[in-house]
């Protein structure tokens, strides 16, 4: 898979964006109204990727920075959003990939700590998490009192 920065708002993004959106609404009803504005993802910061195969835009992920003093967000985090994959090319590593690309960009620019906010109908993703070291921590953002909600996190 090759990977490149994009803005947020890139055509190929966006396609993206929206079809993580779509698997929102078919796992829990509804798209995540957690505020996104494409600028939170321009560095230094932030960074959006998209990856390709065969020129075909099939996995996305970003991190914006996130120095709120409201715990339990704290100065130096970086938030991962919209981490996806297309259906047709999961179960190939993409996610571990793009995970990588994505922890190395935040290191590089000074983040130390990633966090993220993941719901109990991802298995998948659960499972990618911890797999790569993240741990558990209080919930934070709109869904902090969501009962599917989980947030993660991992020291860089």
């Amino acid at each position: 898979m090759d990977v490149y920065v994009l803005p947020y708002d890139h055509p190929d993004a966006v396609k993206l964006t929206e079809e993580v959106q779509q698997e929102y609404v078919v796992r829990y009803g509804d798209p995540d109204v957690t505020p996104v504005d494409p600028a939170d993802f321009a560095p230094p910061g932030g960074i959006f990727l998209v990856g390709y195969r065969d020129g075909a835009p099939v996995a996305c992920g970003g991190w914006r920075a996130h120095d709120d003093p409201t715990p339990p967000l704290r100065p130096g985090d970086a938030e991962l959003k919209r981490m996806y994959v297309v259906t047709a090319m999961r179960g190939r590593g993409l996610s571990r990939l793009m995970l990588a690309e994505l922890e190395a960009a935040a290191r590089r620019s000074g983040r130390t700590r990633l966090v993220l906010e993941t719901g109990t109908r991802q298995p998948e993703a659960l499972s990618l998490y911890r797999a790569t070291g993240y741990a558990d921590m209080p919930n934070f953002g709109v869904y902090r009192d969501d009962p599917l909600s989980v947030c993660l996190s991992k020291p860089l």
